[in-house]
């Protein structure tokens, strides 16, 4: 049974863990929400994949708290256990076995008995599609097929809460497609998904709920548009000269929430506009610094525009 927590399934509270003397963790405050996909970003190094360690049992936290379906990860970790399920970053299937015989294996561990794993596996491989490949050796799969038969095997034992550590990463356009629908197909059967990502248009998609993580903490937190109208809308100002880029992008800094770009091949200038500035004020003070320009636009923020303007930081490639 779960034990319920207001409406969040995943809490924590002043997390911090702790390698070393360096700190992965440095209070980490969360709330994921029953039944959604909630979004965990984050720069290279900011401890969204020991968050998911210590929410998953792999790590135990150095201080704080954290509890997944209203159990604590530290002292009751059985049965944080038998209420998760875990796709970390790489594939964990055995190539040498088939896609079915992953799935049978995976349930035979999860102590289902041999003919619940059968049962179990040929459930989940007709739910998702993936019968006419079940009995091919998963080393002949496309990396796209892999990562869902991995996907798939985490949800032997029907979890309440699906971590998903990276769960695209690598793959071509049409596979990360595939993955999505599966996750949205997980959730609509009532399972709640953190899923952590570096792929920002992911997080768009799928989450209902983001969380930005930098230095070990929360930094920002609400849906993809709060998070968007935070910064208001992204101006970009084409110049008609290179003379003019400097002085275009000193006022679009003081317009700006942050440091304007720079595009010498383009001649363009871009920034987050902040909410209260608005485009008569942008051309006024162009006109003023004596910048000629092409072209002055604005466009709604993306999260490429958010992670960058709270992290001061480029989206890893």
């Amino acid at each position: 049974m779960t034990r319920p927590h207001g409406d969040a399934i995943v809490v924590t509270e002043g997390l911090r863990k702790r390698f070393g003397t360096k700190e992965a963790l440095t209070g980490l405050d969360l709330s994921v929400p029953t039944g959604t996909i909630f979004g965990l970003l984050g720069p290279n190094g900011a401890g969204k994949s020991t968050a998911v360690r210590v929410l998953s049992t792999l790590t135990r936290p150095t201080s704080g708290r954290a509890t997944v379906a209203g159990y604590d990860v530290a002292t009751e970790a059985g049965e944080v256990r038998k209420r998760i399920g875990l796709a970390g970053q790489h594939p964990a299937v055995d190539d040498k076995l088939t896609g079915r015989e992953n799935l049978r294996m995976f349930g035979r561990l999860a102590r289902l008995g041999e003919r619940g794993a059968r049962a179990r596996a040929d459930e989940l491989l007709a739910k998702f599609g993936l019968e006419h490949a079940a009995d091919r050796l998963t080393e002949t799969y496309s990396g796209g097929m892999r990562r869902r038969i991995d996907l798939i095997t985490s949800l032997i034992t029907a979890p309440a809460v699906l971590f998903l550590d990276e769960p695209t990463i690598g793959l071509d356009p049409r596979s990360r497609n595939e993955i999505w629908a599966t996750v949205r197909d997980l959730v609509a059967d009532g399972t709640t998904v953190l899923l952590t990502t570096q792929y920002l248009d992911e997080a768009d998609q799928l989450a209902a709920n983001i969380a930005v993580v930098d230095g070990g903490k929360v930094i920002a937190s609400g849906t993809p548009d709060e998070l968007k109208a935070r910064i208001g809308s992204h101006l970009d100002v084409i110049v008609s000269d290179p003379a003019h880029l400097e002085g275009a992008a000193t006022v679009l800094s003081l317009l700006g929430n942050s440091v304007a770009a720079t595009d010498l091949d383009e001649l363009s200038v871009s920034v987050p506009l902040r909410a209260e500035v608005q485009l008569p004020v942008v051309v006024r003070e162009l006109d003023a610094a004596g910048v000629v320009v092409r072209d002055v636009g604005l466009r709604k923020p993306t999260l490429d525009d958010v992670f960058l303007t709270l992290t001061g930081k480029e989206v890893a490639a």
